[in-house]
């Protein structure tokens, strides 16, 4: 009896191989079908998803890029159609989120199928890209270097109180970037909020706030000096309005000066 099953045993025994290396084989297939293939979009465009789309991107999306899609805190996507992209090269580029970037993987925000029908609505936004900045780059660098790069990192060099603006240049539109130069807008990115901590002795400490938890704060101040303190040790951490970064008039810099900058600042498109 024994002799039988173990002679079954080792005829079943290659066929039951041969099985397991086929479903290997095909689930490897499978596997490189999906890196290799693009994703297609399930959906075709009605009155019913676009208006899902359209509530998902002002729920999700318009924090950053404009209730009407013209950019905020991130970049303007009116023109991301016009410029050769379609729904399906963005799919996995909204997915993945951008690296080094403020845009987060989209799970972190976006539901699934949801991402389809934001992309869809974004195609009804479609306008020509806007006309790029025609101010003389070469001087906009020199002025960059000479009122900005103390605070901010471009490419490797600079300070680092402000944010690294290597990739402003699609980050962020000329108007949006024109608000924040005059001072119109005070939108803080994390990690560089302003802050002010009163030390026990009444010694006010201004800067940026790089971490916080229940017990204890870090600022870095505006000579790139990071501080730990305490909360029960110090009288005060208090939240600022106006941002670290000083409001240039048109005083401080004229308006050419200003395209000039503008046209400097929309090159900056990222390290190679």
């Amino acid at each position: 009896m024994l002799s039988r099953l173990a002679g079954r045993h080792c005829a079943t025994a290659p066929l039951a191989a041969v099985y397991l290396v086929a479903w290997g084989m095909s689930v490897l297939h499978a596997q490189t079908q999906a890196r290799v293939e693009p994703p297609k979009n399930p959906f075709t465009p009605s009155p019913a998803i676009l208006q899902e789309g359209m509530a998902a991107f002002r729920a999700n999306c318009a924090y950053c890029h404009g209730m009407d899609g013209r950019g905020a805190r991130g970049p303007d996507l009116t023109g991301i159609f016009a410029s050769g992209h379609t729904e399906e090269t963005l799919y996995p580029l909204v997915r993945a989120g951008v690296p080094g970037t403020e845009m987060p993987p989209a799970n972190v925000f976006l539901q699934e199928p949801d991402t389809w029908k934001v992309l869809m609505y974004l195609r009804t936004l479609t306008v020509p890209p806007p006309a790029k900045p025609t101010g003389n780059a070469e001087n906009g660098e020199r002025i960059f270097r000479a009122q900005c790069s103390s605070c901010h990192l471009v490419n490797g060099r600079g300070g680092v109180l402000g944010p690294d603006l290597s990739r402003i240049g699609v980050a962020r539109t000329p108007a949006a970037l024109t608000r924040q130069i005059r001072g119109a807008a005070e939108d803080f990115r994390q990690g560089y909020e302003p802050v002010t901590v009163t030390t026990a002795e009444g010694r006010a400490v201004r800067g940026a706030r790089k971490n916080e938890d229940m017990f204890s704060v870090q600022v870095m101040d505006s000579t790139e000096r990071l501080q730990g303190y305490v909360k029960s040790q110090v009288k005060g951490v208090t939240e600022e309005k106006r941002s670290l970064m000083p409001a240039y008039s048109v005083d401080q810099l004229n308006e050419k000066d200003l395209g000039d900058l503008l046209s400097y600042l929309s090159t900056l498109r990222g390290t190679k």
